[in-house]
C-alpha cells in the first residue's frame, strides 16, 4: 500500500542551501525511494521570484516521489502541516555589524518561525537548525515554541562530523565509510572541538583506533583539529561562496539518521538539549555524540574524556553560554 506523503519545510529555500537540499529530498535521499514527499519552500518576498523559479526547476525535474510543491513567502502557510522543518534561512553577519545586531535579527526570525511552527506544524515535527548560529537558533526556537518537545529541536553538527570522517579517510588514504565515530562537542563555532579519541577505522585485520592508525597525536591536537574548525572559511575563500552541497548533504544524513535510526555500534554529533551530560551546562544546545533508533536520540554515555578535551569541552560551552545571554538580551 502506497504511503502517506511527508511534509518537508525548507526556510531559505532560494538560497545556495536550499537549492542544493530540495532536488535531495525530492529524489528520496533521506527517507528511501518508496516514501512519497511533499514540498514546503519558505523564503523572504525579496526573493519570491526566485524562489518560483526552484519550484519551476522541481516540476521540470519531474521527481516521482514529490506529490507537491508550496512555494511561498508567508510563514504559516509554509509550517501548515509539516512534519520534517529545515531551517536554513537566517540573517547572514554582513561587514562591520557587530555580533549582537546578527543575533538580534536572528532572534526575531526565529521567534516568529517558532510560533508558526508551533501552531502550525503536524504533532511530533522534527525540527533542524541549519542557519547560523545554529546552536543558538536553535534554542531560541525552543524558547518560543514550548509545546513541542525539546527532543523535537535540533542543529546541524553534522556537517563538522563529516568533515572531520573526511580529514581522517584522506591522512590514512582509506574510505571514508570505514571510519566512524568521531566526535564533534559543542558549538558549531570555530571553538567547536572535533575529537577523535573514541574513533575507528575498519582495517583487514579488524577495527583499529584512528589515533593509533595515524600516530601522530601533534596533527591530531592540531592542525586535524582547525581544519575541521576553519574548513567552513577555507570552502569560502576557494569558492568565493559558503558550503552549500555538503551542508545540504550533511542536512539529509542527520534527518535520515534521526528518523530512520544509525547503524548499531555507530555513532553521529548532533546539536541537542543539553540535560548535564558530560558536565556540560544544562539549557545549551550543544553537539554531543547520539545514537537514535525510533525516530528518538540518545546521547551515548560513559566516554572517557582526558584532560586536553575537558578543556576543549569547557571552551565551547562558555562561548555558548555567552551566546545564550547576548540572544536573550535581545529580546529585552
Amino acid at each position: 500500500m502506497a504511503k502517506e506523503p511527508v511534509r518537508f519545510l525548507v526556510t531559505g529555500a532560494a538560497g545556495q542551501i536550499g537549492y542544493a537540499l530540495v532536488p535531495m529530498i525530492a529524489r528520496g535521499v533521506i527517507l528511501g525511494p518508496d516514501q512519497p514527499v511533499i514540498l514546503h519552500m519558505l523564503d523572504i518576498p525579496p526573493a519570491a521570484e526566485a524562489l518560483n523559479g526552484v519550484k519551476m526547476e522541481l516540476v521540470d525535474a519531474a521527481f516521482p516521489l514529490l506529490k507537491g510543491v508550496v512555494a511561498t513567502t508567508d510563514v504559516i502557510e509554509a509550517c501548515t502541516g509539516v512534519n520534517i522543518a529545515i531551517l536554513v534561512g537566517g540573517f547572514p553577519r554582513k561587514e562591520g555589524m557587530e555580533r549582537k545586531d546578527v543575533m538580534s535579527k536572528n532572534v526575531s526570525i526565529y521567534k516568529s518561525q517558532a510560533s508558526a511552527l508551533e501552531k502550525h506544524a503536524a504533532a511530533n515535527c522534527k525540527v533542524l537548525v541549519v542557519a547560523n548560529p545554529a546552536n543558538t537558533n536553535a534554542l531560541i526556537l525552543k524558547e518560543f515554541a514550548p509545546s513541542i518537545p525539546e527532543k523535537n529541536i535540533t542543529c546541524l553538527t553534522r556537517l563538522d562530523h563529516n568533515r572531520a570522517l573526511g580529514q581522517i579517510s584522506e591522512r590514512l588514504n582509506v574510505q571514508v565509510s570505514d571510519v566512524k565515530n568521531v566526535i564533534i562537542w559543542g558549538n558549531h563555532s570555530s571553538t567547536q572541538y572535533p575529537d577523535v579519541n573514541h574513533a575507528t577505522v575498519k582495517t583487514p585485520s579488524g577495527e583499529k583506533p584512528v589515533r593509533e592508525l595515524v600516530s601522530d597525536d601533534a596533527w591530531l591536537n592540531g592542525e586535524f583539529i582547525t581544519t575541521v574548525q576553519q574548513r567552513g572559511a577555507a570552502i569560502i575563500k576557494a569558492r568565493k561562496f559558503s558550503s552549500a552541497l555538503s551542508a545540504a548533504s550533511s542536512a539529509c544524513d542527520h534527518i535520515r539518521d534521526w528518523v530512520l535510526g544509525t547503524t548499531e555500534g555507530t555513532w553521529v554529533s548532533m546539536g541537542v538539549y543539553s540535560d548535564g551530560s558530560y558536565n556540560v551546562p544544562a539549557g545549551l544546545i550543544y553537539s554531543f555524540p547520539v545514537t537514535c533508533r525510533n525516530g528518538e536520540w540518545k546521547i551515548v554515555q560513559g566516554l572517557s574524556i582526558d584532560e586536553f578535551s575537558r578543556k576543549k569541552l569547557d571552551l565551547t560551552a562558555e562561548e555558548l553560554s555567552e551566546e545564550k545571554s547576548l540572544a536573550y538580551s535581545c529580546l529585552s
